[in-house]
């Protein structure tokens, strides 16, 4: 007979139990001050644990300073510690654990000019570092994999003595260890190229680095792409392999997201973007440029409109060919949605856009207060990744900025 799983169920992931298994998805927050987490990122987790989630993760930790797409982003060292500690520690005060996405951006740096020509899996023209000067992108050689591959290791480590409770190395949505997994960046011609196989090899190679350093202390993740959502990407027969190869390279859990940041945001999202706001707060910034760029891109996207678990299809067959946990994501608006999910077979929920909405959101589902969320999709909170006062929702009061002035650990 078969075991009827909840989401408010605990689980346990490698070293880790989780109170229950919902997750909230690391979305740039824009919450830190040169690099630094700032007491608006604290405020934000707490806030999350606050409300009931199993575990929260901040995203996009940068292992270098120049692995950072956008300048307002976390890069880990050991300066930085106390302020890590501040955050775990709130987090940990209500109850929920606390992951750190760990992951470098190669050639896809928009906010920032980079000394030389950015990494990538493959060399030319960068199209999406261009409008901050980063024209050219050159291939990774042996020495390149090395030295980045112990900047993974070292942050892993530093969010281990952080007390994060778990790492999720970010392999999908275009970042580094994705430009090497997805044909539409690798055209390389070597063992790490070509075939599917091939170009997970060297994303396998760091995750099972980063088991090494830490997997005995810390749950090791990593988000990867079910598919690229286009027609020359990567389909979701080459994120079966990828997935077969982090379950033979030793992940605790892996968590299933789709779409590129240039190619197909709408299939990442299952809506379209929502440009105009992303232009209002880029203008606001004084960054014409860009905010021009973004108007732009808004012809080239499908009109399509969202549907509740629009990555199921794709999940489900990963799901049926690996064994590893796997979280599900994309399109998570409802207790039932959830409920689905934990009969399908999938160990966890991963949620962003309901959670930014309202963060007390899974204690209201316990409580049988809600069983929908509010949040109509209308992706408007992505803009303010660009704003100084960092992400919320536009149906909710705005963020106050002067928490994003200071450092997490100052003293009052």
């Amino acid at each position: 007979m078969q075991t009827i799983v909840s989401p408010f169920d605990p689980i346990t992931i490698g070293p880790l139990t989780l109170r229950n298994r919902f997750i909230k998805s690391g979305a740039n927050e824009a919450m830190c001050m040169d690099g630094t987490p700032t007491r608006a990122l604290v405020k934000h987790h707490t806030d999350l644990a606050r409300g009931g989630v199993g575990m929260t993760t901040v995203a996009y930790m940068a292992v270098a300073p120049e692995a950072r797409t956008l300048p307002n982003q976390i890069w880990m060292r050991p300066d930085i510690l106390p302020d890590l500690r501040a955050l775990t520690a709130a987090v940990h005060a209500e109850g929920a654990a606390i992951s750190a996405q760990i992951t470098h951006g190669g050639s896809f740096v928009t906010g920032m000019k980079v000394n030389g020509r950015t990494i990538s899996s493959s060399g030319g023209f960068n199209a999406a570092g261009a409008l901050k000067g980063n024209f050219l992108q050159r291939a990774m050689n042996e020495a390149d994999m090395e030295r980045v591959v112990a900047e993974f290791v070292a942050a892993a480590r530093l969010a281990r003595d952080a007390g994060f409770d778990a790492v999720e190395l970010h392999m999908g949505h275009g970042y580094l260890l994705n430009q090497f997994i997805s044909p539409l960046s690798n055209r390389r011609e070597d063992k790490y190229g070509g075939s599917a196989e091939n170009r997970v090899r060297f994303p396998a190679r760091m995750l099972a680095a980063v088991k090494q350093a830490v997997g005995d202390t810390t749950a090791v993740l990593a988000k990867i792409n079910v598919a690229d959502g286009t027609r020359r990407g990567a389909k979701v027969e080459d994120g079966i392999v990828t997935a077969l190869a982090l379950q033979a390279a030793g992940a605790h859990m892996l968590v299933l997201s789709g779409g590129r940041n240039v190619e197909s945001t709408w299939f990442m999202f299952g809506s379209r973007m929502n440009r105009e706001e992303i232009v209002k707060v880029l203008k606001q910034q004084g960054d014409w440029l860009t905010a021009l760029m973004m108007k732009g891109a808004a012809a080239s996207e499908p009109d399509i409109t969202f549907k509740e678990m629009y990555f199921l299809e794709y999940s489900r067959k990963i799901r049926a060919a690996v064994d590893v946990p796997l979280a599900y994501l994309g399109g998570i608006k409802s207790l039932a949605n959830a409920e689905q999910a934990m009969s399908e077979g999938f160990e966890c929920v991963v949620l962003a856009r309901v959670l930014i909405h309202d963060p007390a959101l899974v204690n209201k589902f316990h409580s049988g207060e809600r069983t929908q969320s509010g949040c109509d999709n209308c992706n408007a909170c992505v803009a303010y990744i660009y704003h100084p006062a960092g992400t919320r929702c536009v149906y909710n009061p705005p963020n106050d900025p002067a928490l994003n002035r200071i450092a997490a650990s100052a003293r009052d």
